[in-house]
């Protein structure tokens, strides 16, 4: 027979009072803490999450609603955000909108009938109004790695526009003058990562050429797709930057595909330090975001602001990413432009 409140009562000799308050989240003194968490572990008692929710109106469940769980960059996130959330005493919730804007409205309703505390999202709109039925039932939500466009919400993000741009100018300082770009013009880190590359072609003097840009959606297919375009050029660029680890992954192979090599006929630069990055030859410039740290702030704003320890307006946090070297770049300032072999 399962062990009940009653049980820890006798065991621990403390009023039922006091084993509810403690069970229900509140404050107990450090002795009674103690025997009640001893008592807990030997009678292995388990909470039932349910009751304790129709008393502290709280589920302890975060719901988290993410753009694509194809999306090896999202695991990754979700892996960081449940441990964390576990460490804290929650549950985690997941719903996938699949890239589409409706199934996100959808998705949402769903988490809220769930009674779900608070939600994390990696967004696919980039206007807020989807989250209007949740800022009405007073639901605090955390943006995790994209912003919106019409209205601020608590968020985490990075310095997308200064990491491309780092990410660009590093091509630049190798002597490259044709660079192009496989990236989203249809998402917040797309557009984000395509103005910070312009600024940088900019600010070096030199052209952004249209034709340079391979723009569509973050995906594996426009990365192989705009590297195939990019290399039949009748003047090919010298260096691209991948806007994304999909993108990343699908110019790789397209460069593999053909008889071009990197860094030799191409040099490349990419996003994200997830594993196949660290795989693939030559090791690749990579700008590699801080996940950990990212996934972990995420939850730390919610929590404050499910306690209510944190209230007031919206916070944005943007952390910076950095660059890890690679052999994926060369330098062209002994050498001068080259022709293009055929792919």
């Amino acid at each position: 027979m399962a062990a009940t409140i009653r049980d820890i009562k006798n065991r621990t000799g403390l009023s039922l009072a006091t084993i509810s308050k403690y069970l229900n989240g509140g404050n107990v003194l450090p002795q009674n803490k103690a025997l009640i968490e001893e008592a807990i572990e030997a009678l292995h008692y388990e909470v039932n999450e349910l009751a304790r929710g129709l008393v502290t109106n709280k589920t302890r469940i975060v719901g988290v609603l993410v753009y694509d769980i194809e999306c090896l960059f999202v695991g990754k996130m979700l892996h960081h955000l449940g441990l964390q959330l576990h460490k804290k005493g929650y549950g985690m919730l997941i719903c996938d909108s699949c890239n589409d804007e409706e199934m996100e409205k959808k998705n949402l309703q769903f988490l809220m009938n769930k009674k779900v505390d608070g939600i994390v999202v990696l967004a696919v709109s980039l206007d807020s109004g989807f989250l209007a039925p949740a800022k009405a039932a007073g639901i605090p939500v955390v943006l995790l790695d994209r912003a919106f466009r019409d209205e601020e919400y608590d968020c985490v993000k990075i310095d997308n526009r200064t990491a491309a741009f780092r990410a660009v100018r590093e091509l630049i300082r190798s002597n490259h003058k044709r660079i192009g770009m496989i990236g989203s013009e249809v998402e917040y880190t797309g557009l984000e990562r395509e103005k910070g590359f312009r600024e940088a072609i900019n600010e070096a003097g030199l052209e952004v050429r249209e034709e340079y840009l391979r723009m569509g959606k973050h995906s594996f297919e426009l990365g192989y797709h705009g590297m195939k375009a990019l290399l039949s050029l009748p003047e090919p660029p010298t260096a691209v930057f991948m806007g994304n680890y999909e993108t990343t992954l699908g110019g790789i192979m397209a460069v593999n595909e053909s008889s071009i090599t990197c860094p030799e006929d191409v040099s490349l630069i990419g996003f994200d330090d997830l594993v196949m990055t660290g795989v693939v030859q030559p090791k690749m410039w990579i700008v590699v975001q801080p996940m950990k740290q990212m996934c972990e702030k995420a939850v730390e704003m919610l929590l404050s602001r499910i306690s209510k320890e944190e209230e007031g307006p919206a916070l944005c946090i943007s952390f910076s990413a950095r660059l890890r070297k690679g052999d994926s770049i060369r330098s062209l300032h002994e050498v001068g432009d080259f022709a293009q072999k055929s792919s």
